[in-house]
């Protein structure tokens, strides 16, 4: 999904200056997009993202290093999971997908496994589209595409996304698979996972229907995506079909509020880079003219996440408190703000945050002085 016209090509160009001279744009997964979507008030996550700036050697070059991702070890065992699923022409999976989303289909003895190899991600992404419409095309048969490629438009900038698998049933519709290496227990796997396996794959959704939108017979793109995990503490796969239209939904909402990348590239100083081999005071200087919305959740999903956290600390910003803190306080954006209107110092009494922290103030010192005379009480007695 190239961006048209000269103005896109003018943007692809400014994006490359804001990555810097001769380094490689670090393409956005889905991962990413959903913990963006997530957040769609913070500018800099946006902008470095759309411009396919490494986030984890951008905060290795600032000196807050990100603390988070799988292992070497995680990621080969995924892998090895991946391929024994996807074996012999991915005949467990596609029983999976009969099994748990279309058990009234005719059982898959065999499928079609197009070829999806092309030049680039555009091309791989046009040869998608290719497949699917071909799948579409060719009722009562499987189809497995492994690995395609998708396109997302991501506020005026396309994301290249790869999902796992897309199955086409034998009606025509399209299935997204996750295949993940955690394990499921019992028929079930930890709900925060599970959570954001479903994140990931309403992304998944979203540029599927995307493709699909672009058909004369637009296929129906399943809300339910199949999520394929090790059983117990095997190897052997078990799979979970899971509902992920609340998810598809919020995402969709996210970002469409996303504030355009070439708005956001607009407004920054000329000259501004984010090449890790800047030195690291130059480099500060250009990630902090983008201004940020951290809260504690980005540590979980952003690589700055520790630099943004320092920085909202040393600004007093209540924000690091967490979303739900920062939506009780109304306008106090500082902790010296909220601990000036807790004592009385500023703020309209008639404001309902203020009114609370003023009362919360009075009970904390009530509750101290109890227990001061308490302690001169059993003191005297002593």
């Amino acid at each position: 999904m190239p961006l048209p016209g000269p103005r896109g090509t003018g943007l692809r160009h400014r994006l490359a200056e804001l990555r810097g001279p001769d380094v490689l744009p670090k393409a956005l997964d889905a991962r990413a997009l959903a913990a963006l979507a997530a957040n769609p008030g913070c500018r800099r996550r946006a902008v470095l993202d759309g411009a396919g700036v490494d986030k984890s050697v951008l905060a290795s070059a600032l000196g807050s290093p990100a603390a988070f991702g799988q292992s070497q070890f995680a990621l080969t065992r995924g892998n090895a999971f991946e391929a024994r699923v996807k074996a012999d022409g991915g005949a467990e999976l596609l029983r999976l997908v009969h099994t748990r989303l279309d058990p009234g289909a005719e059982p898959p003895h065999g499928a079609a496994v197009p070829d999806l190899t092309a030049d680039g991600p555009a091309g791989r992404t046009a040869r998608t589209a290719l497949a699917l419409r071909e799948a579409a095309g060719a009722p009562g048969t499987w189809t497995l595409l492994d690995h395609p490629m998708l396109a997302l438009d991501v506020a005026g900038s396309p994301a290249f996304l790869e999902p796992d698998a897309v199955v086409v049933h034998p009606d025509g519709s399209w299935t997204v698979v996750e295949i993940k290496s955690f394990p499921m227990l019992d028929g079930s796997a930890d709900p925060a996972k599970v959570g954001a396996a479903a994140r990931q794959a309403a992304v998944y959704v979203l540029a599927l229907e995307d493709v699909a939108g672009h058909l004369d017979s637009p296929p129906r793109v399943r809300h339910r995506v199949l999520l394929v995990c090790p059983k117990d503490f095997s190897n052997l796969a078990t799979a979970s079909a899971v509902d992920v239209r609340k998810q598809r939904a919020v995402t969709a909402r996210q970002l469409a509020r996303l504030t355009r990348i070439e708005e956001i590239a607009d407004a920054l100083p000329e000259g501004t880079c984010f090449a890790p081999g800047l030195p690291a005071d130059e480099l500060t200087t250009a990630v902090e003219s983008v201004p940020a919305a951290y809260a504690p959740e980005c540590l979980a999903a952003c690589e700055l996440a520790f630099h943004c956290r320092d920085r909202s600390r040393a600004a007093g910003a209540v924000t690091a408190l967490g979303r739900s803190v920062r939506a009780e306080l109304g306008a106090l954006s500082t902790v010296e703000d909220v601990l000036s209107a807790a004592r009385g110092e500023s703020g309209d009494p008639d404001d309902p945050a203020v009114a609370a922290l003023r009362r919360a103030a009075r009970l904390r010192a009530e509750a101290l002085s109890g227990q001061t005379l308490g302690g001169q009480v059993v003191a005297a007695c002593r």
